[in-house]
């Protein structure tokens, strides 16, 4: 277990052969982009060259990152330096304002590189979603400008299950009055995708009057202990551990009042979730072109088929073909979806491009064609990456060959937000009008 303490950062460079992280030497917090180097996106054109060109770099070494859990600091570097963490930044603060299309189709082309890397990025979005529909002028006007110079949020995220939390919205860290008009911040968190990475660690809290904020943290506050604790077995380099605020201090400039957007129907939920459901395309992509490959090039045809090439078997070409429909069913899902959803925030923005509450009936439209979107990239993932061995055959499970790494990210990113929940919500509303509950997993 690495215990990362600002300003002392220490990073997970090193590991054991299996993959277990070992003690890591002292490393700075985050080092700052140099702003004169982090590019600004301008268009979604663009936005999509780059996460094309990046994907393309990240690829190169995904599957070792994953086997020797080496995390990509350089890689995030290079992601920060690229402009892309500023591309949803309203265009009245610099920002492209890129199309929810364009932010679910940046996911899918990252994680089918890298879907651990790929989804580091998730919270940030998420976040800077939340600051759109909550955040005050001010606010918005110096988060957006971070973001724009290639700073990376983290969020702190849910806790484990305790006596203290027994629920993802009860317990957690407690922000406190102190007399000289401050704040203090204790508590632990948990599920942290991106922390480690982070310039700040925006993350949720009950205030004074026991109501949910947000406090936006500088990762190398005093009293902030980011802990490289993530040892699930997929997603493996995203380091989504624990993280610790002991006695914190923070500006009251940096809280969000959270529960004001139970009162005002908004995307930020549906934003969320659409990112979760891109990452699952961008793995079963991935686990899919493997699969193609590896038949294609290394798999031999069953003694009984008097084939020549494996690529040959009729059964196998129907099974490529069944999992190609599947994968372009998500896909077009997926793509509805971001753009239901970039009609609703269009409808949303006044004359001067500020954000106004939808209506109720508008955030649920929103929640439930997410939510199919959602199950139908998540079977996809799981389908393509289990079905890739079927189709490669007993070589393909060799460790070297690094096959096995598709599977293992389907399963435990599918896990976000669980599937039989969204069909239930689905099916409610549709069969008994029921509106979906507002919160970032809906």
């Amino acid at each position: 277990m690495t215990v990362i303490t600002a300003p002392a950062l220490a990073s997970a460079h090193e590991a054991v052969a299996d993959g277990t992280p070992a003690s890591a030497p002292p490393r700075s917090s985050p080092p700052r982009p140099e702003p004169e180097r982090v590019h600004r996106i301008r268009d979604d054109a663009e936005a999509l060259q780059v996460a094309r060109q990046l994907a393309a770099e990240f690829a190169t070494g995904a599957a070792e990152r994953d086997h020797q859990r080496r995390l990509p600091w350089d890689e995030l570097q290079r992601w920060s330096e690229s402009g892309l963490g500023g591309m949803t930044v309203p265009r009245r603060f610099g920002g492209a304002q890129v199309s929810c299309l364009t932010l679910a189709e940046v996911f899918v082309t990252l994680c089918a590189a890298d879907p651990a890397l790929g989804q580091i990025p998730q919270n940030h979005f998420a976040l800077l979603g939340v600051l759109r529909e909550a955040g005050s002028q001010a606010q918005q006007q110096r988060f957006y400008a971070e973001a724009l110079d290639g700073l990376r949020l983290g969020n702190a995220g849910p806790e484990r299950k305790s006596a203290e939390a027994p629920t993802i919205l009860r317990g957690g860290p407690k922000l406190v009055p102190r007399e000289d008009g401050g704040l203090t911040l204790n508590g632990q968190r948990f599920y942290s995708t991106g922390a480690l990475f982070a310039h700040r660690i925006p993350t949720r809290a009950l205030d004074a009057k026991g109501r949910p904020v947000q406090a936006w943290v500088p990762a190398d506050a005093p009293g902030v202990q980011v802990i490289d604790d993530w040892d699930a077995f997929g997603q493996r380099t995203t380091a989504s551990g624990s993280v610790r605020f002991d006695q914190v201090q923070v500006d009251p400039e940096d809280v969000l009042p959270l529960w004001r957007l139970a009162e005002r129907p908004g995307l930020y939920g549906p934003v969320s979730q659409l990112i979760q459901a891109a990452i699952d395309q961008g793995i079963a992509q991935a686990a899919l072109a493997d699969a193609l490959v590896y038949v294609r090039e290394r798999a031999r045809p069953w003694v009984d088929s008097g084939l020549e090439r494996a690529s040959d078997d009729p059964h196998l070409i129907a099974e490529v073909g069944r999992l190609q429909i599947t994968l372009h069913a998500a896909h077009e899902l997926l793509r509805e979806a971001a753009s239901t959803l970039d009609e609703l925030a269009a409808s949303a923005l006044d004359a001067e491009g500020r954000w106004t509450p939808l209506s109720a009936e508008a955030s649920a439209h929103a929640s439930v064609t997410v939510a199919q979107a959602k199950v139908m990239t998540t079977r996809a993932a799981l389908a393509a990456s289990e079905q890739l061995f079927e189709l490669a055959g007993s070589s393909a499970t060799r460790l070297s060959r690094h096959l096995d790494r598709h599977w293992r990210n389907a399963r435990v990113h599918t896990l976000h937000d669980p599937v039989r929940w969204k069909l239930q919500l689905i099916g409610n509303h549709h069969l008994n009008g029921v509106l979906p509950a507002r919160h970032s997993w809906n």
